[in-house]
């Protein structure tokens, strides 16, 4: 009876300790809010302590090499595949906020935050102003 205890509790230690081992790093599949099919697939990437994620591949039939049109600045008619699209999120307890998000759609610039609902669930949320006026995505990984 006791070793099956003790087993149960380092199994349950063991299962906790690997699902706070996930990350928000990786590559993950964004989804078009409007039709549901998969997009693109975005990596989130660390560097210098900071939280970047760029577009790894556009999943589109006939988009693979869209630019960005409606961007402004040094994005302006570049590929989309291979923008930074989140540059310098910082940790902020369980969340990574204080940068922004472009969205290569329209050429708008959303201030962000993300955080892990899921071992392999991103939430992304870019607003304006403040969090409340906003849009969220899930991101699922790759």
């Amino acid at each position: 009876m006791i070793k099956r205890l003790v087993l149960s509790t380092a199994f349950i230690f063991l299962i906790t300790l690997s699902s706070n081992a996930q990350s928000i790093f990786g590559e993950w599949k964004t989804i078009d809010d409007e039709t549901g099919n998969p997009k693109s697939i975005v990596e989130v990437y660390e560097q210098d302590g900071k939280v970047y994620a760029k577009v790894k591949q556009l999943l589109e039939k006939g988009k693979e090499d869209k630019l960005c049109e409606n961007c402004k600045g040094k994005n302006k008619n570049k590929p989309i595949k291979g923008m930074t699209i989140i540059n310098g999120l910082t940790k902020d307890g369980d969340e990574w906020n204080g940068a922004k998000i472009l969205d290569p759609k329209t050429g708008k610039e959303y201030k962000c935050y993300i955080t892990l609902v899921e071992n392999n669930k991103l939430k992304v949320r870019g607003y304006v102003g403040f969090a409340l006026i906003g849009r969220t995505q899930y991101w699922l990984k790759n």
